[in-house]
């Protein structure tokens, strides 16, 4: 039955039988798992960074071999030449010159002469779409591109083709003034400016009338290339090709000429506006109208003519001191998915963006997120690995604001940041980029930290299966102080939880790996006591755990190690303390450093000790028991609670092993001293606490002794009054511990013993059989020699005859009416603990009274 105080499993004194029973291997598992309990404790707390930075202020790292957080950033930061839409391989000329057909012979030729100019007038007689087809060669000429009519040779088009497709769009403003030239506005008011705006009657005529025209123009071409009935199959095969190819390319064409109208019409205007506007408000309006054109048009992160221009622009704004400005700016340019040192330059710059607390309320308005967030699903992780250093460090400072934790998770970065760790995990310590690779893992570890604060980023992290990409990220940095440090703060917050828990005792090197860290870094208090904790809530929740954990080979070993090593710091500590009390130095109200690592390793001790094999072990293992004696002995309840009262419960779990060489042997008394002081004390759980470890002790007679010289039984009478089952349940194993002896039974009719029992089964039997059948048990002890039921029980007698009877007719003692499971859980303790003893008691009372 569970326990109300502590939130521990329900503890059952310890008593010996007048005639013991032999019991299996599986009865004794599951008693001790109902009698021994594991213990809680609360959750180290990760103190926040006072700053914003890369690396915290406790970071492993020297200064000088990492990435700064500190850096200035400007204009010249980028790399203008870099934003040419280029392909990226830059071609040598030729020394050679071509040889180009001077005859008719060379007609068949792939390569085409060159045309002279076109005459003005007769482009005007071209349709202005048309005439966009026209471009000026590098030498200075037009390609001639008249239509060719259908009943022309059509190997004339056919040798056209190649060149038609392989020159570059006109510019706009030649398409431009060809078509004033054949227009009767032309008058100077109308005119282009350098800014090329153009009017929406002129926008209209070329999108719906010239462009359609050549489409169809195309199209009409290609169906004739593509009719049957010429002589040769080759002939017509090849030109049919050519024909789809050159359609192809057309296509093509017309989409980079749609491009470059709208750039003129959408685009380019607000770039001149930013080239003349100083004032910043208005700069981050027209930088919020150049991102939505640059999506209305679908040029984000395309190649395009004006593409150049457009990066340069943006590069020059970073020189403006507005961070409003600058986060528009860094949103542009990395939708529109620079590389190289641009795209390094960018990430900074989110980075210092990201930096200042004060821009958490715009960045949240400008959603910088969707961009970071799409840098990290498709940049190399190899060659681009310092620009997610702070793409992931923007996320990091992002992240521990709760409205933006939020939105973050809900977009789903714990996948994507998974996705990299995976990734840095199959990078081999040999490699290269592993020691640099590792300054990113920190940013990724730092930033799951924070998203495992969320509900939903908790149950993301266990959905995609983060305990075993972590436990891989361990196991390669263990020499990393940094990395360790995250991953295990992660391992701690989530250890909280059962589903993780579990999924995290499922990675079966997680159990060497924690052991090999505390033996690494035994001296940092921070890491250390996150790994006691993760290991107390694996123990406390999972029997393998508990199993796996002692099995490891020098686990004891390491626990001990470091009980000794931490012990003698806190007692080095109080005696500081001590030997500053005159000067009015308090000890203080919360544990301190290494108390904190006592009560969490002190804990993993107690739930290990739930496992028989574990259990017996440490029972034997004398340097345990004698450093929990020692906590007994030099702190106190009042300055220590939780610490003192884990190594009682400790010592209460260990206590019920019976095992040969047990450490207990002549350390009883003692331990059963300091025991008293904590009896005595004015903390009600210290008091539950000693009086466990005395229904353990009191098994023993040179404690039953100890108990009847210090008066300690009275004590135990005293508490059959309390109102707590698990009090009564305590106090009342150790009456029945000492009524085994003849000579001690008569101890119960002082204080009013017998009335008190009596009275604990009346509260609390229905309830709670194990209580019930402990309480006959003491009085089957009791009542052994007896003559007369009223000399016995005296008063008491009537009462106890009516309780028995009542308690033994299974339809009264059993509530029907309770849900099912919990009838059977009540009735299995009934028929198998207390019905057998209450039946012999009753039988005795009825066959002694006069």
């Amino acid at each position: 039955q569970a326990s109300k105080n502590n939130n521990t499993e329900k503890a059952e004194a310890f008593y010996r039988l007048s005639v013991p029973e032999q019991k299996t291997s599986s009865d004794v598992i599951n008693e001790a798992r109902n009698v021994l309990r594991t213990l809680r404790t609360q959750r180290p707390l990760t103190p926040a960074e006072d700053q914003r930075k890369l690396f915290g202020s406790g970071s492993s790292r020297a200064p000088q071999s990492r990435p700064p957080s500190d850096f200035s950033l400007h204009a010249s930061s980028f790399d203008f030449a870099e934003s040419r839409p280029v392909s990226g391989v830059r071609l040598s000329p030729l020394d050679h010159k071509p040889m180009l057909a001077t005859s008719a012979k060379d007609e068949g030729s792939s390569i085409s002469l060159a045309k002279p100019p076109v005459d003005a007038a007769e482009v005007r007689k071209i349709s202005t779409g048309r005439a966009l087809l026209f471009r000026r060669t590098s030498q200075g000429n037009f390609l001639a591109a008249a239509i060719v009519p259908s009943d022309q040779n059509q190997e004339k088009l056919d040798s056209e083709e190649p060149a038609l497709m392989n020159n570059p769009c006109t510019s706009y403003n030649s398409c431009l003034a060809e078509q004033r030239s054949c227009t009767p506005f032309n008058d100077e008011r109308r005119q282009l400016s350098c800014d090329e705006h153009i009017s929406r009657l002129e926008r209209e005529d070329f999108l719906k009338g010239t462009a359609g025209k050549v489409l169809v123009q195309l199209r009409e071409q290609s169906d004739q290339m593509i009719k049957p009935g010429t002589s040769s199959s080759w002939s017509r095969n090849t030109r049919w090709k050519r024909g789809v190819t050159g359609l192809e390319d057309e296509t093509r064409l017309n989409e980079a000429e749609e491009k470059e109208i709208l750039w003129h019409m959408k685009i380019l205007p607000i770039l001149c506006e930013l080239e003349k506007e100083d004032n910043t408000e208005n700069l981050c309006l027209a930088c919020t109208k150049l991102y939505q054109a640059l999506s209305e048009t679908n040029m984000l992160g395309k190649r395009f003519k004006g593409r150049s221009r457009l990066l340069k622009t943006l590069y020059k704004l970073v020189d403006i001191d507005s961070d409003p400005v600058r986060l528009k700016v860094a949103k542009i340019i990395l939708a529109m998915k620079v590389d190289g040192k641009n795209l390094l330059s960018a990430c900074k710059l989110a980075f210092k963006i990201c930096r200042n607390e004060k821009n958490d309320s715009i960045i949240q308005n400008d959603r910088l997120f969707d961009c970071l967030l799409e840098v990290l699903r498709t940049e190399d992780i190899q060659k681009n690995n310092e620009a997610l250093l702070y793409c992931v460090g923007a996320m990091k400072f992002m992240s521990g604001n709760a409205v933006l934790l939020s939105e973050i998770v809900s977009k789903g970065a714990v996948k994507v940041l998974l996705q990299l760790m995976k990734q840095i995990n199959n990078t081999k310590e040999n490699d290269t980029s592993f020691f640099s690779l590792g300054h990113l893992l920190v940013q990724l570890t730092a930033t799951l930290r924070n998203l495992a604060e969320s509900p939903l980023g908790r149950q993301q992290l266990l959905g995609s299966g983060a305990a075993s990409v972590l436990s891989v990220a361990l196991e390669q940095r263990v020499s990393d102080g940094d990395v360790c440090a995250y991953v295990i703060r992660i391992f701690s917050k989530l250890s909280s939880y059962d589903d993780f828990c579990a999924a995290l005792a499922d990675c079966s090197r997680c159990y060497i790996l924690f052991l090999a860290l505390l033996n690494k870094h035994q001296k940092q208090q921070g890491l250390v006591i996150r790994i006691l904790f993760i290991l107390g809530n694996l123990t406390a929740r999972n029997h393998q755990a508990r199993e796996q954990l002692f099995k490891e080979k020098g686990s004891v070993n390491t626990l001990i190690s470091l009980f000794q090593t931490y012990l003698e710091l806190d007692l080095n500590a109080q005696k500081w303390y001590h030997e500053r009390e005159e000067e009015g130095r308090k000890h203080p109200k919360q544990p301190s450093e290494a108390e904190d690592v006592l009560i969490k390793l002190i804990r993993v001790l107690a739930n290990l000790s739930i496992h028989p094999s574990a259990g017996a072990a440490l029972a034997a293992a004398h340097r345990v028991v004698e450093l929990l004696g020692t906590v007994l002995e030099y702190k106190s309840v009042d300055d220590c609670e939780e610490l003192v009262i884990n190594a009682a419960t400790t010592i209460n779990n260990l206590s019920y092993y019976k095992v040969k060489n047990s450490a207990f042997q002549g350390k009883r008394l003692h331990i059963a001293e300091m025991l008293l002081k904590l009896l005595m004390s004015n903390n009600p759980d210290g008091v539950v606490e000693a009086v466990r470890v005395f229904g353990n002790l009191s098994q023993y007679h040179e404690i039953c002794d100890f108990i009847i010289q210090k008066k300690i039984y009275k004590f135990m009478i005293a508490l059959l009054d309390s109102k707590n089952q698990d009090v009564c349940f305590s106090a009342c194993g150790v009456l029945l511990n000492l009524t085994v002896e003849k000579n001690r039974r008569a101890l119960l009719r002082e204080e009013g013993g017998i009335g008190k029992l009596v009275d604990c089964l009346q509260d609390f039997g229905p309830a709670d059989w194990q209580l019930a059948c402990l309480i006959c048990k003491t009085l089957w002890n009791y009542s052994e020699n007896i003559t007369s039921a009223a000399f016995c029980f005296g008063e008491d007698t009537n009462t106890l005859l009516v309780l028995l009877t009542s308690l033994l007719d299974e339809e009264l003692a059993l509530d029907y009416s309770i849900d099912s499971d919990l009838r059977n859980y009540h009735k299995q303790y009934w028929e198998r603990e207390f019905k057998p003893v209450a039946e012999k008691l009753l039988d005795r009372i009825q066959s002694h009274r006069s």
